[in-house]
């Protein structure tokens, strides 16, 4: 879990200024994702679990302050920043945010933080890298798994992912946007997911022969046990199985042309008397070659996906950042924003309204909280004065809510090459109050509108 120290340096030293002017008004600071990756026409929010679980337990330890007594930078900041503020420093502020599983857009902020102002901003690094890795995670995973038309896909990418945490947690975002399984042990223990596995090719490799491979395989694990059967020869190993008498519940092709490949062991297998054995395929697969393999007919029963989801190849960073949007100021919170060319940011705290049938979506509109306006609003309080709300969803029960909302986006947004903008819009009230700080038209061209 990441704690204090789990953010940039240029927080501490503002957190020392503003405790130096003994200045700590409460602030808002919003999260979102300036523009979606090209090959991207929505993201799938995720990672809100770890963002509330790392608040709540957020703090600098007395290793902590005693480290950053020694760092240059903060050799002004005093003893009392050290020993009156930082010790005893927790997050009491107040978070509302989109659920895990929901489709989100450009602009449309994923997490707002209200909190004193230090708080607020030190916390702003492992918010950012917490929920925007997840949410790109599982933004390529909702992707695979609607290429894969209702075929099982387990997620496989342990090996390839930038480190054992992001393995893990890429895991759970993969399995939240639709993946039955993981290979990932540490995911399957810590998230209560499903884990699944079959053999590697040094298994295969180390026995005396093929056909032993798998015997002993099937005698230690069970009858219906996956074989992996591309060591050698697909067509040899699936006549070896028939001819052996075995009946395994799946063999899995890592290699080869997996279109005709499978066909033709479908056929050895279906000859043999193993028509109730499955067939697997992986290897380099995203959701591009899924779709190719579902819309050739090829017969194979399932996907594992590994390197394409854990590290999100093809958009492996989103454009999130996190930025002041209000800040108390005589007893009143005032809007701000920024007027750098090409950053500018709606001001205010925001929430998203949703258009559309229920399990639909037409159109989002962004806009001031205490707007009325139609649809259902996407931000919802989840921690109060530092303190969760509620206990967070099983991922199977975020897994379930985010089929139905991603299957609920116009198909062509969903599509997996170039995919139409989503409208996204901004209310009158905030374009109002944006052209009153910004002097820009009433159109807001800084808005973001769409992709």
């Amino acid at each position: 879990m990441p704690g204090g120290l789990s953010t940039d340096l240029y927080e501490l030293t503002m957190a020392a200024g503003y405790h130096a002017a003994g200045r700590m008004p409460r602030a808002s600071f919003e999260l979102f994702v300036r523009a979606l990756p090209p090959t991207r026409g929505y993201l799938v929010a995720a990672g809100l679990e770890q963002a509330l679980e790392y608040l709540g337990s957020w703090r600098f330890t007395a290793e902590d302050v005693a480290y950053l007594r020694t760092v240059p930078a903060l050799a002004g900041a005093g003893p009392a920043f050290f020993d009156e503020y930082l010790s005893r420093l927790r997050f009491t502020g107040d978070v509302w945010a989109v659920d895990e599983g929901v489709p989100v857009f450009a602009g449309e902020p994923l997490l707002r933080v209200t909190a004193p102002l230090a708080e607020a901003q030190l916390v702003e690094t492992a918010l950012l890298s917490t929920v925007l890795f997840q949410t790109m995670i599982a933004s390529k995973a909702a992707r695979v798994v609607e290429a894969a038309e209702g075929r099982a896909v387990i997620e496989f990418g342990g090996r390839r992912a930038h480190g054992a945490e992001a393995a893990m947690l890429a895991a759970r975002a993969a399995c939240l946007a639709g993946f039955q399984a993981t290979s990932n042990l540490d995911a399957g223990r810590r998230f209560g997911l499903p884990v699944a596995g079959t053999m590697a090719h040094s298994w295969v490799l180390a026995q005396p022969d093929e056909p032993t491979a798998f015997r002993r395989f099937l005698d230690l694990h069970g009858p219906r046990s996956t074989l992996l059967i591309d060591t050698y020869d697909p067509l040899a190993a699936a006549r070896s199985i028939v001819e052996a008498g075995l009946r395994p519940g799946a063999v899995r092709l890592d290699s080869g042309d997996l279109g005709p490949l499978s066909r033709a062991v479908r056929a050895t297998l279906d000859a043999g008397g193993c028509a109730g054995t499955q067939i697997l395929a992986s290897g380099d697969l995203d959701e591009h070659r899924i779709a190719g393999l579902v819309g050739s007919g090829a017969p194979i029963d399932g996907f594992g996906v590994g390197t394409a989801v854990s590290t999100s190849w093809d958009a492996p960073s989103l454009s999130g950042v996190y930025k002041l949007v209000e800040i108390e100021r005589d007893g009143a919170m005032t809007p701000l924003t920024k007027h750098s060319p090409g950053k500018t940011n709606l001001p205010g705290a925001k929430q998203v309204w949703r258009t559309g049938p229920p399990d639909a979506a037409a159109g989002d509109v962004i806009g001031l909280p205490d707007e009325a306006a139609a649809g259902r609003p996407l931000l919802r309080p989840v921690m109060r004065q530092g303190e969760r709300i509620a206990a967070g969803a099983a991922v199977a029960e975020l897994q379930a809510a985010c089929r139905v909302a991603v299957g609920g986006l116009p198909a062509s947004v969903r599509t997996r090459r170039d995919p139409a903008s989503y409208p996204v819009a901004v209310s009158p009230g905030l374009e109002r109050l944006a052209s009153s700080l910004t002097g820009a038209s009433a159109a807001v061209p800084f808005s973001p509108i769409g992709r």
